[in-house]
C-alpha cells in the first residue's frame, strides 16, 4: 500500500488534486488516477497536477486528466501550481518558471492574491495543433453529425477547436463537444470550446475538455477562445473571460506576443489518501 499527502484546490471552479512528487515518490497507474478522480469514490478532481524537479526550470509540472490520459498544459493548473509551491514552501519565489511538455511557463503570484501566468503564443498551423487540414485559416468547416460547424482551431500547448454561439448556457455542449473532442481530423483529441461574445472586451465561455469532460473552468481553453475572437476581428485585448466557475482576464497583443491569463487559485483542503 501507498500512502499520498495530497492538496485539494481549483482555480475558478476548474479543480485539481496537487501532489508534491519532489518530497514523496509517486508512482500512479491509468486506473489509479481514474480511482482518483471519481467523485464518489475517490478525492474527484478534473485533472491531476503533479509537482517534480526539473533541470531548466525552478520545477517541472506534469498534467493527467481524469481518464488517467497525461497532457501538456493546463493554465488554469498553472495558477494552482505556483499557489502550491508557495504554500508548501517548496519556494520563495512570487514567479517561477516551470517545465511543460509544451515548453516553459512562469506564473506569478500577484500582490492582490490572483495569479498572472505567460501561457507563451498562441500556434495555429494545422500540424502544431495537430489538425488535418491543407492549409492555415482562422476558420474551418468540421462535418459533425452531417451538419458543418464553423470552428477556429488554435494551439495553447494543448489543442482547442472554438466556436462562436448565439447562447452558451443552451449550447450543446456535452453531445456536440464529445464528437468534436473525438473527430477524426484531430488525432490527438481536442478541447471543444463555446464562446457567446458579449462585447469586444467580454466573452462566456464554456469548454469540453478532452479526457475530462465539461469543467467549470477550462484557462488553456480561455486564452484560446480569445485568440480565436481578436483573430476573426469581433474581439478587442483584454479580454474577460466569464466560465461557470468565474472570471480569467485575457491579454494578447497579437502576432508571436505571449498569451497573458490572471485569475484566482485557491487552497481547498489537505489530506493523505492510501492506495491499495
Amino acid at each position: 500500500m501507498n500512502t499520498l499527502k495530497f492538496t485539494k484546490m481549483h482555480g475558478a471552479g476548474n479543480d485539481f488534486m496537487v501532489i508534491d512528487a519532489i518530497n514523496q515518490t509517486v508512482l500512479l497507474s491509468e486506473q489509479q488516477i481514474q480511482m482518483l478522480a471519481h467523485r464518489q469514490f475517490g478525492v474527484g478532481f478534473d485533472q491531476l497536477l503533479l509537482v517534480e524537479t526539473s533541470t531548466i526550470a525552478d520545477f517541472k509540472y506534469r498534467i493527467f486528466n481524469a481518464d488517467g490520459s497525461e497532457v501538456s498544459q493546463c493554465g488554469n493548473g498553472a495558477r494552482c501550481f505556483v499557489r502550491f509551491v508557495a504554500e508548501q514552501g517548496l519556494s520563495n519565489k512570487r514567479e517561477i518558471r516551470v517545465e511543460t511538455a509544451s515548453g516553459i511557463i512562469t506564473p506569478k503570484l500577484e500582490e492582490n492574491g490572483l495569479v498572472t501566468v505567460n501561457m507563451g503564443a498562441p500556434k495555429f498551423e494545422p500540424n502544431a495543433i495537430p489538425f488535418i487540414a491543407d492549409f492555415t485559416a482562422s476558420s474551418y468547416s468540421l462535418i459533425v453529425s452531417n451538419h458543418s460547424v464553423e470552428i477556429s482551431v488554435v494551439s495553447m500547448g494543448n489543442p482547442h477547436a472554438v466556436q462562436i454561439v448565439e447562447d452558451v448556457e443552451n449550447a450543446p455542449v456535452v453531445s456536440l463537444g464529445r464528437q468534436i473532442e473525438l473527430h477524426p481530423r484531430f488525432p490527438e483529441r481536442v478541447n471543444a470550446g463555446f464562446m457567446q461574445i458579449m462585447n469586444a472586451h467580454h466573452i462566456k465561455l464554456r469548454v469540453f475538455e478532452r479526457g475530462s469532460g465539461e469543467t467549470l473552468a477550462c484557462g488553456t481553453g480561455a486564452c484560446a477562445a480569445v485568440v480565436a475572437g481578436i483573430q476573426l476581428g469581433q474581439l478587442t485585448s483584454p479580454v474577460t473571460v466569464s466560465a461557470r466557475g468565474g472570471d480569467l482576464q485575457i491579454t494578447w497583443q497579437g502576432g508571436d506576443a505571449p498569451v497573458m491569463m490572471t485569475g484566482p487559485a485557491v487552497t481547498v483542503f489537505t489530506g493523505t489518501i492510501t492506495l491499495i
